[in-house]
């Protein structure tokens, strides 16, 4: 596999940073992920890590080198991630579990597959054009979908329907696979990016720049435009086959991104998959 990556997060006008981020790969297939967990309930930064180590180890566990089904991965992955937050809340006498919402994608094969809870969103570039982007389980997203059941007046149509670590069975999406073409980008981010920077900024500094420069311009933008009552703002973005390109991560916010391996898993004979080759 050819790509490039890069991650950031920054926390904002907020006194902690409760979104998490990371990616792990093998030499067939790699795995990203953004986690935002939720103000409102407590220790959403835990359920984040929990929603994120959770994805990462069972890719760990079962890319040998790569997933038998990405999307029936993303699906079981999600289930556990949330399975997990209501095991910690149950062994901490939690009454209200943390939540979080969860974003990730696979590329394996020169597809991509991608799974997403709640309003945490990725966005597919080809050129200067959102390809695909998915759509956030609010009330909002109802209503731009044509759904009129949903009466706005009793809503907050801002709110979200579903999360992991809630009560309920988590509402999910899972979509894929989807052909990538060389210099495609794919971005994984948290609400703080997009509610502040517009569809078509994202398309236009994704599509015009590197990875890693248009992590750092976007965010740099997010922050800028919500002021001082930023939410925090956490991206992960991938470049697929860029010619000459060089492997790039950041990780501004250490505690944003600490739960993925600082290396790839082992392959079933002990070795370590080495780094993709630009």
């Amino acid at each position: 596999m050819k790509f490039s990556v890069f991650q950031l997060s920054r926390k904002g006008g907020r006194e902690k940073n409760e979104d998490r981020m990371g990616y792990s790969y093998t030499k067939e297939s790699c795995l990203f992920v953004v986690a935002d967990g939720m103000g409102g309930h407590p220790e959403g930064e835990v359920a984040a890590q929990l929603a994120l180590q959770t994805v990462s180890l069972d890719f760990q566990r079962l890319a040998r080198p790569k997933l038998d089904d990405p999307a029936e991965f993303l699906e079981n992955a999600l289930l556990s991630a949330h399975h997990n937050i209501l095991k910690y809340a149950i062994a901490n006498n939690m009454e209200d579990p943390p939540r979080t919402t969860l974003v990730a994608s696979v590329v394996q094969d020169g597809n991509v597959w991608w799974v997403h809870c709640g309003d945490s969103r990725l966005y597919m570039v080809r050129g200067s054009k959102v390809m695909a982007r998915t759509r956030d389980h609010s009330y909002m997203e109802l209503r731009g979908a044509g759904v009129t059941s949903v009466n706005p007046d009793r809503f907050n149509r801002n709110v979200l329907f579903t999360c992991l670590g809630s009560p309920s069975r988590p509402f999910f999406d899972v979509a894929g696979p989807t052909e990538l073409h060389r210099s495609d980008r794919i971005m994984l981010c948290s609400d703080g990016l997009w509610s502040s920077v517009s569809e078509t900024v994202i398309a236009r500094e994704l599509g015009n720049k590197s990875v890693s420069r248009a992590i750092p311009d976007l965010i740099d933008a997010a922050l800028r435009k919500a002021g001082a009552s930023s939410d925090n703002v956490t991206a992960v973005a991938l470049e697929w086959e860029m010619p000459g390109a060089e492997r790039f991560v950041s990780e501004e916010d250490p505690s944003a991104a600490g739960a993925m391996p600082p290396e790839p898993p082992a392959e079933p004979d002990g070795s370590k998959a080495q780094p993709p080759l630009p």
